[in-house]
């Protein structure tokens, strides 16, 4: 790894997030988290466009992480690299140019990354302190759910983009208020036929997991929610771990409530209540494929992995 001050911004489906490290022989220290639900893929799925004003959300948000970026951006210690990427939204979306175009108003080049690329990022940094165990590492999005499987600390062996999301599911089948119990039905279902081909072939693999590592907000929400933070505690979310019945039951608490009185669960984002039962349910039926009755949930996820390459990058180029 090249030493030096990096800045990783992740534009996902449903949240903008930037993480602003240093990166040293000892590994990566986090100076600041940056976090701001824009729901840029609104209406993407069934539109297959960008909403202009879900675009500029994303711009304000951004503006404000680059504000906190130069603040952190000093004569000593510079930020020497910022990298964007965009995900599942951005993917699909036939209009992803212009929303590049309005980052690179702002000096942001965005890099919309495929999801074998976006899962590969994902394991890296969720996998950082589960080195040498054999790991599936699940990332629950707006627009799609990236599964990966291999050891810790080396490059995965496995990996598979699901355009399966909690964005996604919510906008196709959960209509009612409180979903009704046929929509629940229905989108589970159809997340199982997403799924279970891929599943199906890497049985193998997943006959020898010794863990399941769920990163991003639906799986960090999971355990706000069970202890009930009125405050977010990111140390006491890293390295949780969740059983299935309590992800089932968190999953059957909020998806009988209306989003009125969804939005008022002590430990859920308000911002997320929308998308979260939708969330629950992908994640219920990754750790159903897994054969696994609990997941560890990590705080370092794709920005950490976005870091690290950009760091081992930033070396080899200098070694030349």
């Amino acid at each position: 790894m090249r030493c030096g001050r990096y800045a990783a911004i992740d534009i996902g489906t449903v949240t903008c997030r930037m993480l602003v490290v240093d990166v040293g022989e000892s590994g990566l220290h986090e100076l600041t988290r940056e976090y701001a639900i824009t729901n840029l893929g609104e209406g993407v799925d069934a539109t297959g466009e960008l909403k202009p004003e879900a675009m500029e959300r994303v711009v304000r948000a951004i503006d404000g992480f680059l504000a906190v970026r130069d603040s952190l951006s000093t004569p000593d210690h510079p930020v020497v690299r910022t990298v964007a990427v965009a995900t599942s939204a951005a993917r699909d979306a036939r209009n992803a140019a212009d929303f590049a175009a309005r980052l690179r108003e702002r000096g942001i080049e965005l890099s919309v990354i495929p999801g074998a690329r976006e899962a590969a990022l994902s394991f890296s940094g969720a996998s950082i302190d589960f080195s040498g165990e054999r790991l599936m590492v699940v990332d629950v999005g707006g627009g799609s759910t990236e599964v990966v499987m291999g050891m810790g600390g080396v490059e995965p062996v496995c990996a598979h983009s699901f355009n399966v999301g909690c964005r996604r599911v919510t906008e196709k089948f959960l209509a009612s208020d409180p979903p009704a119990p046929e929509e629940l039905a229905r989108a589970r279902a159809w997340i199982h036929e997403k799924m279970a081909s891929w599943f199906a072939e890497q049985s193998r693999e997943a006959a020898d997991l010794e863990r399941v590592v769920a990163v991003a907000g639906t799986a960090t929400t999971v355990v706000s929610i069970r202890d009930r933070m009125e405050t977010y505690d990111s140390s006491r979310v890293h390295k949780a771990r969740v059983s299935r019945q309590e992800l089932l039951e968190v999953y059957e608490r909020l998806a009988a409530l209306p989003l009125s009185a969804r939005k008022k669960v002590v430990g859920l984002d308000p911002k997320r209540a929308p998308v979260m039962v939708a969330g629950l349910l992908i994640l219920l039926e990754v750790l159903d494929f897994a054969g696994i009755d609990a997941f560890t949930v990590s705080e370092t996820d794709i920005l950490h992995g976005i870091t690290l390459a950009v760091s081992h990058e930033a070396c080899e180029k200098s070694c030349l």
